[in-house]
């Protein structure tokens, strides 16, 4: 049940015909578009998960400090 060349080859004519190879080409151009945007959106994400994790090492470091800062005082 599978297709062989010659089906294959047919509905590929059959698309060039319908769309022309400039609209196919324009196509591909899009697909290609969407996906480096894809990618860039996964990348700033990923920095921006770092980022976050950054800021919340150093708020709760800071947190630590101002509590042992506080024990310090009360026990003084």
């Amino acid at each position: 049940m599978g297709l062989s060349i010659w089906q294959i080859l047919i509905i590929a004519v059959v698309v060039v015909l319908l769309f022309g190879r400039g609209k196919i080409s324009e196509l591909m151009g899009d697909v290609a578009k969407g996906i480096k945007s894809f990618k860039k959106g996964m990348a700033e994400d990923e920095t921006d998960v770092a980022d976050t994790s950054k800021t919340i090492e150093h708020t709760d470091a800071q947190t630590v400090s101002a509590k042992k800062a506080e024990d310090q005082s009360k026990a003084g």
